[in-house]
């Protein structure tokens, strides 16, 4: 077993090998007995009995990527004049990364941390500070009264980070950089130094598991959950047929244009492209018009013009002198290169559309007038 170095500020020191609880309850008894005899409250002093605050304080952050939570708990120590890092706290020895008890990482899936898997679970954080590099320890124990403890036979898993100088920092932080859907840093400063750790979640894979898990509870009775299920798949290129079961059985349940359009999506990632023709066809004869107009725009969206205007061109025809349908008239109009038919349609959209639409169809004009192709 290997004992850490002397302990920081904030720290509730007591002799090694000794008890760590009974010991923190002699040091708030004798603090209490000083008070007395002083005849005021000592510095700090704890209390037997009594709540009070903590000279480190007690933090906790936590950072969701994905579905994933992850968090880190532990107490705040104060520089406070001192050399921390190569003067109180030895390079080259074990570091309780914090204050008090066991500065704790929690994560609620399996993670990568540095490249390297680290399974579920809640670990105690250790440090072994460098002048160039830092170890950083996850421990299956996360328990003990900060490093004191500390058995290198419970590692977990050790990773080696390099530090960046940052201008002083009285503090210790953590905190959770640069989140991304995928990965996040977490870095801790304090003193003169920080040191950042990366984090990658497989986030794309533990969201689709655990909609198939929520599938099977109460939302595995409502249509829109299967089609939300089959979006997500599609949308991250997971798995196109288990999409299409998912679609499937969201019409199954209930044929709308939503799970119809997604059939329709599953059918072409799947290479079947006449059904997805078929697919598409009936589900515009489930939408609404600002559905029907909001599938088309996804059509120009990725570039796919000539289906885009076929769209159009039916809607425009089934629901005639509405304000969608002047829009819709207008980028017909544009795909024709007649800007003059394509503003004159416009305006009449916005003679009829809602006081919402109309700063939108306005702008709309302004393009048009300016010759903007606004298909693109």
């Amino acid at each position: 077993m290997a004992l850490a170095s002397a302990p920081l500020a904030g720290d509730r020191p007591f002799m090694r090998h000794s008890n760590p609880r009974a010991t923190r309850t002699l040091f708030r008894a004798l603090g209490a007995t000083l008070a007395i005899l002083l005849g005021a409250p000592a510095l700090g002093a704890q209390s037997a009995v009594l709540t009070l605050p903590d000279l480190s304080q007690h933090a906790r952050v936590v950072q969701r990527i994905g579905l994933t939570d992850l968090t880190v708990d532990y107490h705040r120590p104060r520089v406070a004049g001192r050399t921390i890092f190569g003067g109180l706290q030895a390079y080259g020895d074990v570091w309780r990364a914090g204050a008090n008890l066991n500065t704790t990482f929690e994560t609620t899936d399996p993670i990568s941390v540095e490249g390297h898997a680290l399974p579920k679970g809640i670990y105690g954080v250790h440090m072994i500070p460098g002048r160039t590099s830092w170890v950083v320890i996850f421990s299956k124990n996360s328990t003990s009264w900060g490093s004191f403890y500390y058995d290198s036979t419970e590692d977990a898993l050790r990773v080696t980070v390099t530090p960046a100088p940052i201008a002083p920092q009285d503090v210790l932080s953590y905190s959770f950089d640069d989140p991304a859907p995928s990965s996040v840093v977490l870095t801790m400063r304090w003193e003169k130094v920080a040191v950042p750790i990366r984090i990658d979640v497989d986030a794309t894979h533990l969201v689709a598991q655990s909609l198939r898990d929520q599938l099977r509870g109460r939302a595995g009775s409502e249509w829109n959950a299967y089609e939300e299920v089959a979006n997500y798949l599609l949308e991250n290129s997971l798995d196109a047929k288990e999409a299409l079961v998912d679609a499937d059985q969201s019409i199954a349940m209930e044929d709308r244009f939503e799970n119809e359009m997604t059939r329709a999506r599953a059918l072409t990632a799947l290479g079947r492209t006449s059904e997805a023709t078929a697919a598409r066809s009936r589900a515009l004869t489930f939408g609404t018009q600002a559905q029907v107009y909001a599938f088309g725009r996804s059509l120009q969206r990725v570039g796919v013009q000539g289906a885009a205007m076929d769209v159009y061109r039916v809607d425009a025809a089934k629901h005639p002198g509405t304000w969608i349908s002047h829009t819709e008239l207008a980028r017909l109009a544009v795909a024709s290169n007649d800007y003059a038919r394509a503003t004159q349609d416009a305006t009449l959209a916005v003679a009829v559309a809602p006081p919402r639409m109309k700063a939108a169809l306005d702008d709309l004009i302004r393009q048009l007038r300016a010759g903007v192709n606004v298909n693109r």
